[in-house]
């Protein structure tokens, strides 16, 4: 009998920022909004099924401005109940994430922006596709 595999590739269609600081969600969240323009507001938790062993639940805030396509999400990298959204890269606090169209100028713009808040150590961009656990990022 023949095999059949079927091989899955994530939509990675977003660019991504880690981001390290000593703020808490709230605060950091506050920032952006204050520096960026943007409206970030809390939702519900990013639930992640770690290794269908244990629901790990990530602090969550959006932004969809009306009439735009693209979304702006900052996703904690520490859950609430233990464990990291994204493993490999535990040095960040958080990942600011945006999905869909965004050219490079007004990405630079928003990471420059955050980079200046005062409290953020570092806003590294993150290739999305080089992660072990992307899949972690797709909700």
């Amino acid at each position: 009998m023949n095999k059949l595999t079927l091989k899955l590739e994530l939509d990675l269609d977003f660019k991504l920022l880690g981001i390290t600081c000593q703020l808490k969600d709230y605060r950091l969240c506050y920032h952006i909004n204050k520096f960026t323009g943007l409206q970030l507001a809390k939702t519900e938790d990013h639930e992640v099924d770690y290794l269908n062993k244990q629901i790990l639940f990530f602090s969550r805030y959006i932004f969809i401005p009306p009439m735009a396509e693209t979304e702006y999400y900052l996703l904690a990298n520490r859950g609430i109940n233990g464990g990291f959204l994204i493993p490999e890269m535990r040095g960040a606090d958080y990942f600011f994430l945006i999905r869909n169209f965004i050219d490079d100028e007004n990405f630079a713009t928003l990471h420059h922006a955050i980079s200046g808040i005062k409290d953020v150590l570092t806003a590294t961009e993150i290739e999305p596709h080089k992660l072990k656990s992307k899949e972690n990022l797709v909700f």
